[in-house]
């Protein structure tokens, strides 16, 4: 036992001492709360995203409800974690929704000037989700790209920064 407690103390000092990779600002600027609509698969729905600072700000984590505007009772939600890499403008990410533990992934990709891309490698296709943002107003798209890198679309929205319920969102 002492040996583990002595080990995590040497890990713990050499990690501290180590900047954390932030994620890029074009990740930190979804901070707040939006609510807009969209289409999955051809089908309308709302949404609502909650954004706030984890990790001790080292990662950004987004709540993501959703409801298809024809069934109330046809919901979705996702929690996605994004944080930067060791190179500049690096997005790392990971994805866990209501489908469960089987459907989680990794993803990697870049900061652009309107926002950022991150692609997540599942076993039939990539998903390609291309953050956008501009003012107060969000597009997210996310497109199916097959092993022959052929891309369709399945999902876009449209989001307008809103206030948080609760207030402003704490670390």
């Amino acid at each position: 036992m002492k040996r583990m407690v002595l080990a995590w103390a040497a890990f713990a000092s050499c990690a501290a001492a180590e900047e954390p990779a932030r994620a890029p600002d074009a990740v930190r600027q979804l901070e707040g709360c939006w609510q807009g609509t969209g289409s999955v698969l051809d089908k309308p729905v709302t949404i609502a995203l909650e954004v706030r600072p984890v990790a001790l700000g080292a990662m950004m984590a987004v709540d993501a409800r959703s409801v298809a505007t024809s069934d109330p009772a046809d919901r979705y939600a996702a929690h996605l974690l994004f944080g930067g890499g060791k190179d500049a403008g690096q997005v790392t990410g990971f994805w866990s929704d209501s489908f469960g533990g089987s459907m989680t992934a990794t993803g990697l990709g870049s900061a652009r000037a309107d926002g950022f891309e991150i692609a997540y490698r599942y076993s039939d296709a990539m998903f390609v989700n291309r953050w956008r943002i501009a003012g107060e107003e969000l597009g997210w798209t996310i497109l199916a790209r097959d092993v022959q890198g052929k891309e369709q679309p399945f999902a876009t929205y449209a989001l307008r920064r809103v206030s948080c319920p609760q207030g402003p969102i704490a670390n």
